[in-house]
């Protein structure tokens, strides 16, 4: 007889089953610009065509946008061309970028790079400051127009495959499992969507996605994949501080190592500040605590100066993948394909990964359709990965594949190799770096052994412009439905103490930016992992780092996790 915390979802299906069934002829995975413009590209080359298409999205956030974090700042050379009238449509791409500054942190002092030696990656004259959730929100209201179904609140929680191993859809996630495992009165099965084809577009470390690149192999003879967690807010500047359209990048200060990291700071109109941090999750000092650099480095002259006597009123955090293209998977797969950042061709170079997510769902939109007009389905859409290593997308990331991987050889030799790449290759007349290099060692394996690293003290927040991780989750507006079960799992509950705490001093409590993870003390003194999972801003960052891979983010009932506005 199965206990009651250990009913499984076979179980669930047996007794409640079966599933209900929607076919379409493509079902999107991901309500982000990746997703949307895949929905987008595909009805419009279906009005062109005077042809039909099915398509739905599903959207884990309450609406589209809700669980969106980025820069800021957008390259608009794809959004043109999916609507070369974007202005007339109301496209929220309302501040051009109007000056870019390069600093380089000490502990107090800054200096700022001469304009004719900021190499080309960032430069973004021509480009916008936006908030890409409303940017989001407003392709899918384009989408809606044009006939896409859209289920927000939605998450796609397992990959459905055909006899022959190949995908046919996802379902949803069941509702109204209470903590213990067992449906309670509000209980509902998840829905099947089947789809001729499915195209995956999660985000980095996307749920599925993940899964989709084991099961086949799509990283074979390539570079694992490295990221980054970007810890972001939104400020409210007086209005004699603002700078509509100025964008600041920050290297140096606070890091104090090897580490990869920097800090990004763009004014938005109306007086608003978006501004953040990046480091880089290959990092090994396991006393880091990504959120506490970024508190720490807004205390910086150069950056308290835009934001002092203004009010915080958004936080976020979100991975980013920054392998570049050596460690892009195999983009498409029996029937479907991964899209955006769920395959990683956001350029880290730039901070920029929105261009290339509508371009990359563009691009596997029209190897759909056309499949579809040829009445095939569940196959491979080998025209996908043809056509983007034939776009501008692909050369774009050429000119920068080795950018993070020369950080990972040291912070100097880093700077120096990007200087050369992106600045001196370019004025010789070469676009592309005549060498490439390579890693083999994941993010993961980085952390040393916290007895043989410096521990950090970090300053306490003064409330003002450094502040505590609660009253930051606080103003994300996360939340989840707490009688459901965690959707952070442990494979192994005793690992967090015996392993990660006695050897990493437990990291997991500071590489988590919503203090979803703290170790406390049970009543005979030992220690255990407490999962506050109701925390969790779906940053991915415990599943990419923690140092045995025993973490494992699972989708929570639809609709819970962050609520961002503006941001």
């Amino acid at each position: 007889m199965t206990r009651k915390h250990d009913m499984t979802a076979p179980e669930l299906l047996a007794q409640y089953g079966p599933r209900e069934s929607m076919e379409y002829d493509v079902v999107i995975v991901g309500g982000g610009p990746a997703g949307l413009s895949a929905a987008i590209r595909l009805k419009q080359i279906a009005a062109a065509k005077g042809g039909e298409v099915n398509v739905v999205v599903l959207e884990k956030g309450s609406e589209p946008g809700a669980h969106i974090l980025s820069g800021a700042v957008m390259d608009p050379i794809a959004i043109t061309e999916l609507f070369p009238d974007w202005k007339e449509r109301g496209a929220p791409l309302n501040q051009p970028v109007t000056g870019d500054d390069i600093l380089f942190l000490s502990e107090t002092g800054a200096t700022r790079t001469p304009d004719f030696l900021v190499p080309d990656c960032f430069h973004n004259h021509g480009n916008y400051v936006i908030s890409l959730g409303a940017v989001t929100k407003w392709l899918g209201e384009q989408a809606e127009a044009l006939g896409v179904e859209i289920f927000p609140g939605f998450t796609a929680a397992e990959v459905l495959y055909d006899e022959q191993g190949r995908v046919k859809g996802v379902a949803t996630g069941n509702l109204g499992i209470g903590k213990d495992g067992q449906p309670h009165d509000g209980f509902q099965l998840g829905m099947e969507l089947l789809g001729k084809y499915t195209l995956f577009a999660e985000g980095a470390r996307g749920h599925l996605g993940k899964q989709l690149i084991a099961n086949y192999n799509l990283t074979e003879g390539r570079d694992p994949q490295s990221f980054a967690i970007g810890i972001k807010e939104l400020w409210e500047v007086p209005a004699d501080k603002a700078q509509p359209g100025r964008v600041v990048h920050t290297a140096g200060w606070p890091l104090s190592d090897n580490s990869f990291g920097g800090g990004f700071l763009y004014h938005l109109e109306g007086n608003k500040v978006t501004l953040g941090y990046v480091l880089g999750l290959d990092y090994q000092n396991p006393w880091m605590s990504p959120f506490e650099e970024m508190q720490r480095w807004k205390t910086h002259p150069a950056v308290r100066a835009h934001i002092e006597g203004g009010k915080r009123i958004g936080y976020g955090a979100r991975a980013i993948n920054n392998g570049g293209l050596q460690a892009l998977p195999k983009l498409v797969f029996p029937g479907g394909a991964l899209l955006g950042c769920d395959a990683g061709t956001l350029n880290a170079s730039r901070i920029k990964g929105s261009h290339a997510a509508i371009k990359t769902g563009m691009l596997a939109a029209e190897a759909a359709f056309d499949a579809l007009a040829a009445g095939r389905a569940q196959d491979e859409l080998a025209a996908y990965p043809d056509a983007f290593e034939q776009s501008w997308l692909h050369a774009e990331l050429q000119r920068t594949k080795n950018f993070k991987l020369w950080f990972k050889k040291g912070k100097l030799i880093g700077q120096l190799m990007t200087g050369i790449e992106q600045w001196l290759l370019p004025k010789l007349g070469m676009k592309v770096p005549p060498w490439t290099l390579h890693s083999a060692v994941p993010d993961h394996l980085y952390l040393k052994p916290a007895d043989q690293c410096p521990k950090i003290e970090y300053p306490k927040p003064d409330g003002k412009i450094s502040f505590d991780k609660l009253s930051s989750v606080f103003i994300s507006n996360t939340n989840h439905e707490e009688n459901q079960p965690a959707h952070l799992t442990l494979k192994d509950a005793s690992v967090p103490v015996q392993l990660n705490l006695a050897r990493f001093a437990g990291p997991e409590s500071r590489y988590c930016p919503a203090g979803v993870y703290e170790f406390v003390k049970n009543d005979d003194g030992s220690d255990r992992l407490q999962i506050n999972a109701q925390n969790c801003v779906h940053c991915k960052t415990c599943d990419i780092k923690d140092p045995t891979q025993n973490i494992v983010w699972v989708t929570p009932e639809g609709g819970g996790g962050p609520n961002y506005a503006g941001m």
